[in-house]
């Protein structure tokens, strides 16, 4: 199966390489692992998800994503690969001003989808993560964990490659987390859907194999 993310003496820094963050990974993840990610405040953890998803370019070495080098990818091609990606934040991210249904296929509006598959998306989606009837509500109508599901919701909608996922249940209550974690199952059993989470705290109940890497002095080390 081949690698959907490939490290090669991955270097990440801030400062214009002078402080380093990453030193010299190396690691590759192939299509459908589901990947936890843990260490220390400040290790470097969400620089990482920044770094696959392009905010930030490598310092030294060579990240691959979707075969495409994020050292070196065009603006054009970037913006492409994004749209095989979902991300989740700790903090939602969701348009208050919009209403749920809107925020789940704010991708395929990106994407100039018609409102047509839009609508039946959201539906769908909605269905999925237990909010079918929540589509007219607007975001701060809802309970944290259920914002949360909103953004799965919306990481899912493309059904995309890659979902990468900053602290998702960090603030939220064992109910709501569990729902988050079982959503993420599904996405990566049932659709092959290439999973990195960035976590303080590994699920004592999950039900899927999964990968575990820590990053620490710099290192990206994994787990076995």
């Amino acid at each position: 199966m081949a690698n959907v993310i490939h490290a090669d003496n991955l270097t990440l820094a801030y400062d214009k390489g002078n402080n380093e963050i990453i030193q010299n990974a190396n690691f590759s993840i192939k299509r459908g692992e589901f990947v936890f990610i843990t260490g220390p405040s400040g290790s470097g953890k969400s620089t990482l998800l920044k770094a696959l998803y392009g905010h930030m370019r490598p310092a030294k070495g060579s990240l691959m994503v979707g075969g495409l080098d994020i050292s070196t990818i065009s603006k054009p091609k970037l913006q492409e690969l994004r749209t095989h990606m979902g991300i989740i934040f700790q903090d939602y991210k969701l348009v208050n001003e919009w209403t749920v249904a809107k925020n789940v296929v704010l991708p395929l509006m990106i994407a100039g989808y018609s409102v047509d598959v839009q609508h039946t998306q959201a539906q769908r989606l909605l269905r999925h993560v237990k909010l079918g009837e929540y589509g007219d509500r607007y975001p701060l109508e809802l309970s944290g964990g259920e914002q949360q599901r909103v953004g799965v919701a919306r990481a899912l909608a493309k059904n995309p490659l890659v979902i990468l996922a900053d602290e998702p249940t960090g603030n939220l209550d064992d109910y709501s987390s569990n729902v988050i974690w079982d959503l993420m199952e599904n996405a990566c059993s049932q659709l092959e859907t290439t999973i990195l989470v960035v976590t303080h705290k590994i699920p004592t109940v999950f039900s899927l194999p999964y990968r575990h890497f820590i990053i620490e002095n710099k290192g990206v080390y994994e787990v076995h």
